[in-house]
């Protein structure tokens, strides 16, 4: 959990403040004003899909392709139904205001997917069989 955690808070941290910054200085014609709750949604997200995939992996080692994959599928329509229900609650109305909200949105879907993907990349080791990584 700890070679997760640190790294995983400073990225929090970095997107966060440059996302401020952003709409400190362009407003809401480029940060959408619901952005801080997608941000929130992403940061949760990624946390408890970490937490489940190493909560199975610590049950069965062998199975964390099935769990990894798992929480992704997961991810992906848990992030499908937070646009969907934007776009039907009327977000889909807003004229330039949608665009930028699918803009932030998918920035932060690949933004939080790219440091999951790095996390579990730089700790495959932990992953591999005994012997499978000496030469």
């Amino acid at each position: 959990m700890k070679p997760f955690l640190r790294p995983y808070l400073l990225f929090c941290l970095l997107t966060g403040a440059i996302l401020y910054a952003l709409y400190s200085q362009f407003g809401p014609r480029v940060i959408h004003p619901f952005t801080p709750y997608t941000f929130a949604f992403f940061a949760i997200l990624t946390f408890l899909t970490y937490r489940v995939t190493a909560r199975l992996v610590q049950a069965n080692p062998d199975n964390f392709m099935v769990a990894y994959f798992g929480t992704m599928v997961v991810r992906l329509l848990l992030s499908l139904t937070l646009v969907l229900v934007y776009l039907f609650r009327g977000g889909g109305k807003e004229g330039d205001a949608r665009w930028a909200f699918l803009g932030s949105f998918f920035i932060l879907y690949f933004l939080f997917a790219g440091f999951e993907v790095w996390s579990v990349l730089s700790n495959l080791r932990p992953f591999s069989k005994p012997g499978e990584n000496t030469k």
